[in-house]
């Protein structure tokens, strides 16, 4: 899930433009995520002001944390893509990892905690955390939660306003 994360004021400064409506936390928690399932994983994209956040909303969904992969943006000439932030400049976004229930997990993991890879589009996702996910859970059911339609996939499940 990549939530619309609610920023501090309406009107972000750096130059930040925010194309698609904000949920507040509340709202984001309220969720009825435990629904979805007994056993499985669950990978939340989180900003850093949100970070305590996303981890009380693991614990209130029932899931335990147990992993983050950072994604390192590149540019399409293979250089770091800084982007905006308030006090240093991101080159990076993270991803928090929870699981509930009994997870089978392969052997020996299944890639790297770390992606390197282009940066797209507005809220454009890596598609190598697609790949990793079917890897983690080969066969599985994938629900993508606040989805657009730059990151629809085969197989997958996609819910958001934008579709």
């Amino acid at each position: 899930m990549d939530p619309p994360w609610q920023l501090a004021s309406n009107i972000p400064s750096r130059g930040v433009t925010i194309s698609y409506s904000q949920l507040s936390d509340q709202s984001i928690q309220n969720m009825p995520i435990p629904l979805l399932q007994h056993s499985g994983f669950i990978f939340i994209w989180v900003i850093n002001t949100k970070y305590v956040k996303a981890f009380e909303f693991l614990e209130k969904w029932g899931y335990q944390y147990c992993d983050d992969i950072t994604w390192v943006k590149r540019t399409i000439h293979r250089r770091m893509a800084k982007g905006h932030g308030h006090y240093l400049q991101h080159a990076k976004e993270s991803c928090i990892v929870g699981f509930k229930g009994n997870v089978q997990v392969p052997d020996g993991g299944v890639g790297s905690d770390v992606i390197y890879s282009e940066r797209r589009g507005q809220s454009q996702k890596p598609t190598e955390l697609y790949d990793l996910i079917e890897k983690l859970v080969p066969n599985g059911k994938y629900l993508e939660i606040f989805g657009r339609k730059n990151n629809l996939r085969n197989y997958w499940v996609t819910i958001g306003n934008e579709l």
